[in-house]
């Protein structure tokens, strides 16, 4: 492999999906990130933005939003597994714990199910923090690739926050 393959990122193709078969995701949240996510979903409740307010609820503390964690998995099925060219059909979401600043968490996937004559998968998807503890749980049904894409990764541009 050269250092060029290093840029290229590939799919895994409905006939090369197999039951129990599994990839994993992870990030570390940041609060950068949980204000990133509120300037684009719009969702600003203080038990994400406001410390003094979120030191007076039940989580005491700021948490994320439920979605940011449930992303991970849009990511990892949109990216890696199966990849470029999977269309999401449903996913059902359990919340478990919340997600703080500075947690890491891993989003894993699993095939559980193949539908050959509709070429859909289901996975089944968990998201754990550092301590092991599942923070997310629930199932996916995708559209699986076609054929076998093999692309350069894409950049994305750098976020910069200012207050509004």
């Amino acid at each position: 492999m050269n250092s060029h393959d290093l840029d290229l990122v590939e799919n895994i193709p409905y006939d090369e999906l197999q039951l129990g078969q599994s990839q994993q995701l992870m990030r570390t949240l940041t609060m950068q990130d949980i204000v990133a996510f509120a300037a684009v979903s719009g969702d600003t409740n203080p038990a994400h933005l406001d410390a003094e307010y979120a030191s007076r609820t039940p989580f005491g503390g700021v948490i994320a939003h439920g979605m940011w964690a449930a992303s991970l998995i849009s990511a990892l099925l949109g990216t890696r597994f199966p990849g470029a060219g999977t269309i999401y059909l449903s996913q059902d979401l359990r919340f478990m714990l919340p997600v703080r600043p500075g947690d890491s968490l891993t989003a894993t996937a699993t095939v559980v199910a193949k539908d050959d004559a509709k070429r859909r998968v289901t996975l089944d998807c968990v998201v754990v923090n550092q301590h092991g503890q599942t923070v997310l749980q629930g199932q996916a049904k995708v559209l699986a690739p076609r054929e076998k894409l093999r692309h350069a990764r894409i950049a994305v541009p750098a976020i910069q926050l200012v207050d509004a």
